[in-house]
């Protein structure tokens, strides 16, 4: 009876009209649950938010304020190509997964006691050097994911799945960002207490994840670092630069914070960032997942214009002089976070679709090491854009991501079944 309901359950929350089987039932389940958990701890420790918050309020120098969003992105991204080597040689790779979350939780209560423990210098050293940990079992677990989940969950409930988790995990961060920008959570203290909570749904999400019926891979002698799908698969290469040029969507936001001025506005609070995301989060991500089950390419693209039409309306607001209106940004900031979830989704459910199935890991990590090198040239560039204003640096993202759009066009459909 209990396998029926789980069965009844997944079928009706993937929206499919064809009946699960009992093991991609129960799997996709455990899959929506952990993915939910894990983002709603990612939300609780924004190094952007929450971790820059904690370093000020105790007295770390600025400077390692400003280390924490390279260390979380870069050492997120770039160790993925060491680690597919390992992956590919594990019969069950739902374990290296379990590693990567398990390392997060601790990472994270590590952090929280730091923060509660220590002051200064010293408590902002240990909180870069745990937060670089953190990045680097996140690594292991991203460049595994998409591995197992190919192995576990059928091809056309995929999307479904991660959408599911995004919009779940959505409300637990929209109530956080709520929180924050009430002031209610504005002592160091309580923001620990926070850390603590991601802590243990790390190591939650861990334990459930343990649970998945994974069936053996064959033992792979493969090199630690492979580079022969960029040499011979034109679409991966393609992918890439699609993936690559839409990363406007996720650098453009802190140009628009500077656009409304901060001038006490909600977006200019604490939680401002975290609530836009959230909310469009949970607008969004089980339509996104729903769409890329369908057609992950043209939800690519679609997100890479949106993203561009988004981007540049801020210069026009600007222009018009309504840049510092209450609604204004935060509207624009909310469509582009729409585009944001949109995207993530969508190059998720492709690469997988995508790839030979036992060479996930592979192409997942060659992809995420290549996008860690774009992101530090596309942050770069607008970095330099922005020396002209921030105006400037929008008008160069919102053409980066209609760039995006347009290769996006030009990829294979990977969901026919």
């Amino acid at each position: 009876m209990a396998e029926h309901q789980e069965g009844a359950v997944f079928q009706a929350l993937t929206g499919s009209k064809a009946k699960a089987d009992q093991r991609d039932a129960r799997n996709g389940l455990r899959h929506m649950a952990a993915l939910s958990m894990t983002k709603v701890a990612d939300g609780l420790i924004d190094p952007k938010l929450v971790l820059s918050w904690l370093l000020n309020a105790i007295g770390a120098p600025a400077y390692l304020t400003g280390l924490l969003v390279p260390i979380r992105e870069a050492g997120a991204l770039l160790p993925q190509l060491a680690l597919a080597g390992w992956v590919r040689r594990m019969k069950y790779r739902k374990w290296a997964w379990i590693a990567g979350s398990a390392g997060q939780g601790v990472s994270a209560a590590g952090i929280a006691l730091a923060a509660l423990t220590l002051q200064g210098a010293a408590a902002g050293l240990v909180i870069c050097g745990l937060l670089a940990v953190l990045a680097v079992s996140r690594a292991c677990a991203s460049v595994s994911y998409k591995d197992v989940l190919g192995k576990t969950v059928a091809k056309t409930r995929r999307g479904a799945v991660t959408g599911v988790a995004g919009s779940a995990s959505a409300v637990g961060v929209v109530v956080f960002a709520l929180l924050l920008m009430s002031g209610w959570l504005q002592s160091v203290s309580a923001l620990a207490v926070a850390v603590g909570l991601a802590a243990c749904l790390w190591l939650g999400a861990a334990l459930l994840f343990s649970t998945l019926k994974e069936d053996a891979s064959e033992d792979g002698d493969a090199p630690a670092i492979d580079l022969s799908p960029l040499r011979e698969d034109a679409q991966f290469r393609r992918y890439i630069l699609v993936r690559g040029a839409l990363t406007a969507t996720a650098l453009a936001p802190p140009y628009l914070v500077l656009l409304s001025g901060g001038d006490g506005s909600a977006l200019g609070k604490l939680g401002a960032l975290v609530l836009a995301s959230a909310a469009a989060s949970f607008v969004s991500s089980y339509v996104w997942g729903r769409l890329s089950d369908r057609s992950s390419r043209w939800v690519l693209a679609l997100c890479g214009f949106g993203g561009a039409l988004a981007i540049g309306a801020a210069p026009l607001a600007a222009w018009a002089g309504v840049a510092q209106s209450q609604f204004v940004i935060p509207a624009i900031l909310f469509a582009l976070m729409l585009a944001y979830h949109g995207v993530r989704q969508g190059r998720s459910t492709y690469l997988v679709d995508m790839s030979p199935e036992d060479e996930r890991s592979t192409y997942a990590a060659l992809a995420n090491t290549v996008i860690g090198v774009l992101l530090l040239i596309s942050g770069a560039l607008g970095g330099g854009l922005s020396l002209l204003g921030p105006v400037a640096a929008l008008c160069g993202f919102a053409a980066l991501s209609a760039v995006g759009g347009m290769l996006a066009l030009g990829l294979r459909e990977v969901e026919s079944t």
